[in-house]
């Protein structure tokens, strides 16, 4: 309950509002919302969603159930996630921790000798960005195609149609972000 008040102190002055502004705004008195903020009173769940709304966040960002990805940032390389791995061959893994408040994800996938992105790359909103790290990868765009050697990139509008080929002999490796997070 302590942090809670912690997340609702912090995120109200990050706002710049006075405790008696929110508490008029949430209709809760101010020595209200002060013993919740000094974790001295619990709020009920509506009050909560009350609080949250008015400072423009959720309901679980107050009670912190996306610290995971905040208070734990590193991902050694040894520790990454495997996601998938389609029937071409391509290889998906996850390069940062789970977490509901992440605005993007990022991956490694790799490509082994004739594999393509099918069921890994889709359309959807958003954007992404490839980096090549090892090899060489045929990105599709739309009607035209590309060809990307190790240290180039592409940036594009994930609303596009577009899929990666790799059409060499040899495993090619690629860090993949997207936006937003793949549900």
């Amino acid at each position: 309950m302590k942090r809670l008040g912690e997340r609702i102190k912090r995120k109200r002055e990050a706002s710049h509002l006075q405790l008696n502004d929110l508490a008029k705004k949430v209709g809760i008195s101010s020595s209200a919302l002060s013993q919740i903020e000094n974790a001295k009173a619990s709020p009920s769940i509506v009050t909560l969603k009350s609080i949250a709304d008015n400072l423009h966040t959720t309901v679980g960002e107050l009670i912190g159930e996306n610290e995971a990805v905040t208070n734990n940032p590193l991902v050694k390389f040894d520790q990454k996630h495997f996601v998938e791995k389609n029937e071409s061959g391509a290889s998906l893994y996850l390069l940062s921790n789970h977490g509901n408040s992440k605005q993007m994800d990022a991956f490694l996938i790799e490509f082994q000798p004739g594999s393509n992105s099918k069921n890994i790359m889709k359309t959807h909103p958003g954007q992404e960005f490839c980096f090549v790290l090892k090899g060489e990868l045929e990105i599709q765009f739309d009607e035209r195609k590309y060809t990307l050697k190790e240290k180039d990139s592409f940036y594009f509008n994930s609303n596009r149609v577009h899929a990666a080929y790799n059409n060499s002999d040899m495993t090619t490796e690629i860090v993949w972000v997207i936006t937003p997070p793949d549900g």
